[in-house]
């Protein structure tokens, strides 16, 4: 029995990669990078890379993957084999920002998000890509009692869909009235200091630990810090998540949350909202908590990941009643779609650019052209109710009828 169960496990296909562990490093320095991503062909969250830069096996039908990681250029793997993927760095220039602590000390940040979610039971997954400018209001310690936001402001949002279930379904749109992603919780921080040993330009890589594995590592090149940070590693890490504090008190089944930070021209030991030049971020639960909605069967789980990039495109330092007026604008939509994609963006993914094409093809027009009125609606009378009429209702819904 024994010789039989070897022999049909030898005629299997290869699933998964073969060969020894694969490293993802920095071209430049060789070092692992922790917490790069990779996407399957399909576009969606294959794996991501542990504190070392070692990427787990894959399944070779997912392949080509794509590595993403903050600070990097993509890099795309075409099938299994390479033991060291080297990425290389993708320069950042953000404008210069003035401090002028005396008037304007309300740092106000221009931003634009950039998500892949996905939220899936054991039959039916809804994909979803989404591309949003956002803005956010960072205020000093003397603002005048401003609190402003640290969590993105949505000023314009674009998304495409995809449902797709184990009957064979595939179908796309630009509307779902669920809400299942975690962009909306991760935000920027205000200060938080620096370790002492990281505090000269020439520091050498930071591991710090939690109880059982590594929860932050810290990467120094000269006035430029990244940082990639495991939250559930250790709870003294959720201090760079503090939004999503009522998810960790509610218990709520995290699988990953992983947060990557990339500062430039730290010239203090502090890092401040004004140094930041983005955010990514890989956050994968078990539902989505507070019972927010009941997807496809009520007592079927649901289970939603979210990788998401938030570049920062623009930063201004301005008076506690001009960002008062900030927070009451209204910003047109075609104005916000009209403006160009930053440099420092890198392209979307193949899956991703053909959901779009799929989308962007909808008639909706056409669409609402071939639903049949319902005629019945046209006879309502809409003359109000008599005193008698009211009367009536009301007692009918005392008892029940």
């Amino acid at each position: 029995m024994k010789s039989l169960i070897i022999t049909l496990l030898a005629l299997l296909p290869p699933l998964f990669a073969q060969g020894g562990t694969t490293v993802v490093v920095d071209s430049l320095t060789n070092e692992p990078i922790a917490g790069a991503t990779l996407f399957s062909s399909s576009g969606r969250v294959a794996a991501t890379t542990d504190f070392e830069g070692r990427m787990p096996r894959v399944a070779a039908a997912l392949y080509p993957l794509t590595v993403k990681c903050l600070g990097f250029s993509d890099k795309v793997i075409a099938a299994p084999g390479d033991s060291i993927i080297r990425l290389s760095d993708r320069s950042v220039e953000l404008p210069e920002v003035v401090v002028n602590s005396q008037k304007n000390n309300v740092l106000h940040i221009l931003a634009l998000v950039r998500e892949h979610s996905t939220l899936a039971t054991y039959t039916d997954t809804v994909t979803m890509f989404r591309e949003k400018w956002v803005d956010f209001m960072v205020p000093g310690r003397k603002a005048s009692g401003f609190k402003g936001w640290m969590t993105p402001r949505i000023l314009s949002s674009r998304s495409y869909y995809r449902f797709t279930n184990d009957s064979g379904l595939d179908s796309v749109s630009d509307r779902f009235n669920q809400h299942f992603s975690w962009t909306d919780w991760v935000g920027v921080i205000d200060r938080i200091p620096i370790p002492e040993s990281m505090a000269g330009p020439d520091a050498p890589t930071l591991t710090l630990y939690g109880k059982y594995s590594p929860t932050e590592v810290w990467n120094r090149r000269g006035d430029d810090i990244t940082l990639s940070v495991d939250a559930l590693a250790d709870t003294a890490s959720r201090r760079w998540l503090p939004n999503m504090s009522d998810f960790f008190r509610h218990n709520l089944d995290f699988e990953r949350l992983r947060i990557n930070y990339s500062f430039c021209d730290v010239a203090v030991d502090t890092l401040y909202a004004r140094d930041l030049a983005g955010i990514s971020f890989n956050i994968e639960s078990r539902g989505r908590g507070r019972s927010m909605f009941r997807f496809n069967k009520p007592d079927e789980p649901f289970f939603v990941t979210t990788y998401a990039e938030i570049f920062m495109v623009d930063k201004e330092y301005i008076k506690p009643s001009e960002a008062r007026k900030w927070e009451n604008l209204a910003f047109p939509r075609a104005l916000l779609d009209s403006m160009p994609m930053p440099e420092e963006v890198p392209e979307r993914l193949p899956a991703v650019l053909a959901l779009m094409e799929r989308v962007d093809a909808i008639d909706h027009y056409e669409r609402r052209s071939r639903l049949q009125p319902d005629w019945r609606m046209g006879n309502l009378s809409l003359q109000p109710l008599t005193f008698s009429q009211r009367l009536l209702k009301f007692m009918k819904g005392m008892v029940g009828m």
